[in-house]
C-alpha cells in the first residue's frame, strides 16, 4: 500500500510544479501599503491592476471608519455561534432585508464566503432526480458544487444558446423517463477571466419552452453593471426572471460574505437546509455591519460606478487603439490575450514588474490551453489616467519583445522569496 501523501510530494500539481521558483513573486505575492492603485511589491511602488476592489471602497475613509468603530464595540468573536443556534442578530437580518429589496427580490441570505456559499447551496437545491445545465466556463466553485451533486448534469458550450437549448432537452428527456425531479440552469453574470456577461436574456427567454430554475452568479456584476448597479440581471433588462441571484461581497463591496437572493419560501429553505451555515460561525459583527455601510453607499454614490466605467472605458479603447486584443469582454473585466509558453510569460510578468513597475495577474495553461497567455486587468474607481497611461506605454513596449521573442527562456525565472 502506497502512502497516500507520498504523490503529494513527488507531484506538486501543474502549478505547485513551479514553486521553487515562483513562491512569492509569480505566487503568493505579497502587496503591502494602503489598497489602493498604488501599492508596495518588494520595496518598491507599483501600479497594481489585480485587485477586485471595483468601486475603491476597501480604503474609503467612511468604511474604514465604519470598519473601525464596529470591530471596537463587538470585537471580531460577536455573535458566537452558527446562526441557526446562537449567532443570528438584527444586523445580520437587516443585511439581509437591505439586498433583497436592492435585487428586486423576496428574500436573501447571507452566506460567510462566495466559494463555500454556492457550492452548498447547489448541494442544498438539487437531489439525485434533479438535472443541472451548466455554461462550460462556470467558476470553480460552481463546478466544485456540482460535484457533490448525486443527479446527472450537462454542460453547454460558453454562452452558446444553440447549445444549451440542446442540453434542455436531453435534460428535460431525462426528467420524463424518470418520471420526477426538476431542472436547475447555472451560469455566470460576468465571466471572470474574459469579461464577457453570461446570455442571461436568451437564457431566460427558453423558459417559454422550457421548465427549469435559473441561478445566476453576478460576483463581478454586482456593484458594476445595471442603472442602479444591480448588476447583469438589471443591465440586461431581465433581473425579475433571474429564479436565484447569487453574489459576493469580496469584490464590488471590497469586504468578505455573500448571498443569495430570490423568493422567500426557497430562500427560506436554503437559510434551513445550506450546510456550510448551519454548521459554520456566523459572519462577525464588524464585518456585518461594515458590510451594510458599503452597500448603502453603492446604492446611493453612483458617482463611484461612473468613475469605475470611465476607467475601464479609457483603459479598453487604449488597449484596442494599440492593437491589443482584449477579446469580447462587456465589463470591467479586461483580459489581453497573447501567445507564448509559460517560461516567455514569466518573463514578460518580471519585465512589467521590475523595469516597468506595473503589478498584473497572469494566467497561463492549465487553466487555459497550451501556448496562450491572458494578462487579466481589474479597473477600479481609484486608477489614474496617469496609471493607464503608463500601463499602455509599458504593455506596448512589452509586447514588442514579446513578439521579437526576447522572453524566450528554458525556465521560469527564479524570484522565488529567500526561505
Amino acid at each position: 500500500m502506497a502512502d497516500i501523501f507520498e504523490k503529494l510530494v513527488k507531484h506538486n500539481g501543474p502549478i505547485g510544479q513551479h514553486r521553487d521558483r515562483a513562491h512569492g513573486y509569480f505566487a503568493f505575492p505579497k502587496l503591502e501599503g494602503e489598497i489602493g492603485s498604488r501599492m508596495v511589491f518588494r520595496g518598491k511602488e507599483k501600479i497594481v491592476w489585480s485587485l477586485n476592489n471595483y468601486l475603491g471602497l476597501a480604503n474609503h475613509k467612511e468604511v474604514r471608519k465604519v470598519d473601525a468603530e464596529a470591530a471596537a464595540r463587538f470585537g471580531m468573536a460577536a455573535p458566537m455561534g452558527a446562526r441557526m443556534m446562537s449567532g443570528n442578530s438584527n444586523y445580520h437580518e437587516q443585511l439581509e432585508k437591505e439586498l433583497a429589496e436592492f435585487e428586486g427580490k423576496e428574500d436573501a441570505t447571507l452566506f460567510n464566503y462566495g466559494y463555500q456559499g454556492i457550492m452548498s447551496a447547489i448541494d442544498a437545491i438539487c437531489g439525485r432526480h434533479d438535472v443541472i445545465v451548466y455554461d462550460a466556463e462556470s467558476h470553480a466553485c460552481i463546478i466544485d458544487g456540482l460535484r457533490l451533486h448525486p443527479g446527472h448534469r450537462y454542460v453547454f458550450k460558453h454562452n452558446d444558446i444553440e447549445d444549451c437549448e440542446k442540453q434542455l432537452q436531453r435534460a428535460t428527456a431525462l426528467i420524463e423517463k424518470q418520471g420526477t425531479g426538476g431542472i436547475l440552469v447555472i451560469t455566470e453574470g460576468v465571466f471572470g477571466m474574459a469579461g464577457d456577461q453570461g446570455k442571461l436574456k436568451e437564457i431566460v427567454a427558453l423558459k417559454d419552452s422550457y421548465e427549469f430554475r435559473l441561478l445566476v452568479d453576478d460576483a463581478h456584476g454586482f456593484g458594476t453593471l445595471g442603472e442602479t448597479g444591480a448588476g447583469a440581471g438589471e443591465e440586461q433588462g431581465v433581473q425579475d426572471k433571474i429564479d436565484l441571484y447569487f453574489s459576493t461581497f469580496a469584490k464590488s463591496m471590497a469586504s468578505i460574505g455573500a448571498f443569495m437572493a430570490g423568493d422567500r419560501p426557497v430562500i427560506d429553505y436554503i437559510r434551513y437546509n445550506t450546510r456550510s451555515q448551519i454548521f459554520a460561525k456566523s459572519l462577525p459583527m464588524p464585518i456585518t455591519i461594515g458590510n451594510l455601510k458599503r452597500l448603502e453607499m453603492l446604492r446611493t454614490m453612483p458617482e463611484m460606478r461612473k468613475k469605475l466605467w470611465d476607467v475601464v472605458h479609457k483603459l479598453q479603447k487604449g488597449l484596442r487603439d494599440r492593437g491589443f486584443d482584449i477579446g469580447k469582454t462587456n465589463s470591467p473585466v479586461t483580459p489581453v490575450y497573447m501567445t507564448g509558453d509559460v517560461p516567455e510569460a514569466t518573463a514578460m510578468v518580471m519585465d512589467l514588474r521590475e523595469n516597468h513597475h506595473i503589478f498584473c495577474s497572469i494566467v497561463v495553461y492549465p487553466v487555459i490551453p497550451k501556448g496562450h497567455i491572458i494578462y487579466r486587468l481589474v479597473p477600479t474607481a481609484v486608477h489614474t489616467d496617469e496609471d493607464i497611461e503608463r500601463t499602455l506605454a509599458a504593455f506596448s513596449a512589452t509586447k514588442k519583445k514579446l513578439d521579437a521573442g526576447d522572453y524566450k527562456v528554458q525556465a521560469i525565472p527564479d524570484m522565488a522569496e529567500a526561505s
